[in-house]
């Protein structure tokens, strides 16, 4: 790249860091959605979820932060010793899917889990609200703790 290509270069990237570090200023971190003055949901630094939304990029960005979160939080709370990464994977889906303080109330479910009684913690798993709620993704995670293979 020439002197004066790499100059100009620098240069963008010295206004866009400046021009972001003065919008961060103005708008302020909200890490919740929020209604903005123009009544508006955003998020961030005044991002305009309504008219702009998120990229395919950015969701999946989100979606391996929260699995990060998930994994952690499963990996602190169950005892995964019988757990191979499909199984281990349910309960990371299921967490992600309703929240952790719901998946923690799947108690009979993580019992089973705990002492490698997959059958039952799979029946366990079938045998709930969620179930009804999200219809195949129960009975593909059922299975998939049953036989410990991806569904």
């Amino acid at each position: 790249m020439s002197p004066l290509n790499t100059n100009i270069l620098e240069g963008q990237q010295l206004t866009m860091e400046r021009l972001k570090q003065q919008i961060m200023q103005h708008e302020g971190l909200e890490q919740t959605a929020y209604q903005c003055s123009a009544g508006k949901t955003s998020i961030g630094y005044g991002r305009n979820l309504d008219d702009k939304g998120i990229s395919q990029q950015e969701a999946e960005y989100l979606l391996e932060n929260d699995l990060i979160y998930f994994t952690d939080a499963i990996e602190r709370v169950v005892n995964l010793q019988y757990c191979n990464e499909p199984r281990k994977s349910v309960l990371i889906n299921m967490a992600f899917n309703m929240g952790l303080n719901d998946f923690l109330d799947f108690k009979k479910t993580i019992a089973f889990v705990e002492v490698g009684d997959f059958e039952m913690a799979a029946v366990e798993m079938l045998d709930s609200l969620w179930a009804s709620q999200v219809g195949e993704r129960a009975e593909m995670l059922s299975e998939q703790m049953l036989t410990g293979e991806w569904q």
